[in-house]
């Protein structure tokens, strides 16, 4: 009986400590999507995002949300060169759209670098992928056929991980 009361203090410490753990990565996550106009998307995205719920301060969860970005791009680009290979007729089209996700990548990547540094220029460098995203929209928008539109379908949903992005190193700013 003399390990009870120790064991319900552990077990109190171990309930407390994850609480203040989930709250400081809920704040992280709050402080992020404050800058995004879709807050429920950007909380449901980054609460999803195991990196980011782990956040413990602001810079991680922005860092975790540009990991995000980076890993959602890189599908993006995997699936375009994959259609280039698959739809002649599409071809240049589709590599032009894989040269586009691999330029957001790159920016990002340049937008990670620079985050704990210079934030202001890891959001000029978020922001920049949204001309891609744009040209991207124009480039096969029109199109009718199913890969066209699951390009487009990506692309909208990278402006909207993008939003996020951009809330994210505005957050760090400040």
């Amino acid at each position: 009986m003399a390990s009870s009361p120790n064991c319900f203090v552990i077990v109190t410490f171990a309930v407390l400590l994850q609480f203040l753990f989930v709250f400081a990565s809920t704040k992280s996550i709050d402080a992020i999507c404050q800058n995004v106009t879709d807050k429920a998307f950007c909380f449901k995205t980054l609460s999803a995002y195991p990196p980011a719920v782990s956040a413990s301060t602001t810079l991680q969860a922005a860092q975790a949300a540009l990991s995000l970005s980076i890993s959602y791009a890189r599908k993006s680009a995997g699936f375009a060169a994959k259609v280039a290979k698959e739809n002649p007729n599409l071809k240049k089209q589709f590599s032009v759209c894989q040269d586009a996700f691999e330029g957001i990548i790159t920016s990002l990547r340049s937008a990670s670098g620079e985050l704990k540094e210079s934030s202001d220029i890891a959001t000029y460098d978020a922001m920049v992928c949204r001309d891609s995203t744009t040209m991207l929209k124009n480039l096969v928008g029109k199109n009718g056929d199913m890969a066209s539109k699951t390009i487009v379908h990506m692309t909208l949903m990278m402006e909207r991980i993008l939003a996020i992005v951009v809330g994210a190193t505005i957050a760090v700013l400040g």
